[in-house]
């Protein structure tokens, strides 16, 4: 590992949001779902957890199963399902870091050096957020954001306000577009989504 890496490691909290409702998966745990025979938060930690130094997990059920992963897990600050805003505006409150990385349970191909490109993006460019870009389109769930903006964040959502857009759009951001297919930012929200990645995916030998 190059200083630079080790530098961006301990500059980051991951958090990986578990804390949806999965309603277009029937009301079940995402995290929990299989794909690729493992469940979904297994693929998202492997990918992520060697990019930072410290993971924790939002989540607001299978709370046992998470913390056995070996992880910290933390719930809502508020209870009631108020969207990944309420599970970002949970981990800027619990991170320790300068920087705090958010990705879903749900993405189970990730980069594996989406930490560094989009630290770099923010330095290299004076912003405060960073989002992901797959060639094709945004996606606010994956982003870096520093942990300063907590007082925005919850002033933002003590007026009631959800779009994660727009919270952004009031502050600098930087987007940044990953040169790989856009499948591995895909967000498997049904059982349809989960088949027809695996029919796509390589078979194992």
């Amino acid at each position: 590992m190059s200083e630079q890496e080790s530098h961006v490691q301990q500059a980051v909290t991951a958090v990986v949001l578990a804390g949806g409702q999965g309603q277009r998966m029937g009301g079940v745990d995402k995290g929990w779902v299989y794909f690729d025979g493992r469940p979904m938060i297994h693929h998202v930690l492997e990918h992520i957890a060697p990019q930072v130094d410290t993971v924790l997990i939002n989540a607001n059920r299978s709370i046992d199963a998470y913390q056995a992963l070996g992880y910290s897990v933390i719930e809502d600050l508020e209870q009631g399902f108020h969207g990944p805003l309420m599970g970002m505006l949970t981990g800027l409150t619990h991170a320790k870091t300068d920087w705090v990385l958010f990705t879903p349970c749900d993405t189970p191909l990730l980069p594996k050096d989406m930490v560094e490109k989009l630290y770099a993006a923010t330095q290299a460019e004076g912003a405060v957020i960073a989002v992901a870009h797959d060639g094709e389109r945004l996606q606010p769930v994956i982003s870096m954001v520093k942990r300063s903006l907590l007082p925005s964040l919850q002033t933002w959502l003590s007026d009631g306000k959800r779009k994660i857009d727009r919270w952004y759009m009031q502050h600098a951001m930087v987007v940044v577009t990953f040169d790989t297919l856009s499948e591995v930012f895909v967000n498997l929200n049904t059982q349809e989504d989960i088949q027809n990645l695996e029919r796509l995916r390589p078979k194992k030998p």
